[in-house]
């Protein structure tokens, strides 16, 4: 079903940026006789909390402003009217929903490609490209604070 796969799509995001940003780690898991993964109520927790934190994400939806949970119910009761017959069709792929990561390999190669000088050159710290670069060339999630992200649109534009 749809809801199903959507909200399960919410539940593996809330649990790899967890992951990503260090806040579960290997002991909120266990390990069952057939070697599956479950989590522990500590993990349980934390997920939960995550999820929530993705279902109050605000996205356009009907020329307003909605969060991901309203929108999933106003999809539940279009899909039970369309069941019942109510009504002859559903728009069941809006809103859609999308990524959108600050640390995207177009970014990280935009990063790593921009030399001192010219950074330098814009008026910008040479420490703070440091930590970005060093950012960019690890295998973790990063995040940029909102006057990097302008700095790096001025990038594109020179």
């Amino acid at each position: 079903m749809i809801f199903t796969s959507l909200s399960d799509s919410f539940f593996d995001l809330a649990v790899i940026n967890l992951i990503e940003s260090g806040k579960m780690n290997n002991k909120d898991f266990i390990r069952t006789e057939s070697y599956s993964l479950r989590l522990k109520p500590s993990g349980a927790k934390k997920v939960t909390e995550e999820f929530n934190k993705w279902m109050k994400k605000k996205i356009p939806y009907q020329k307003q402003s909605v969060m991901w949970s309203y929108a999933l119910l106003l999809k539940t009761r279009e899909l039970a009217q369309y069941l019942v017959e109510k009504k002859k069709s559903g728009d069941f792929c809006k809103p859609v929903y999308t990524i959108e990561r600050p640390d995207s390999d177009d970014i990280r190669q935009k990063i790593l490609s921009i030399s001192y000088t010219d950074w330098e050159n814009m008026g910008f710290s040479k420490g703070t490209l440091h930590y970005m670069k060093k950012n960019a060339e690890a295998n973790m999630a990063f995040t940029l604070n909102a006057h990097v992200k302008e700095r790096l649109e001025l990038w594109e534009s020179i």
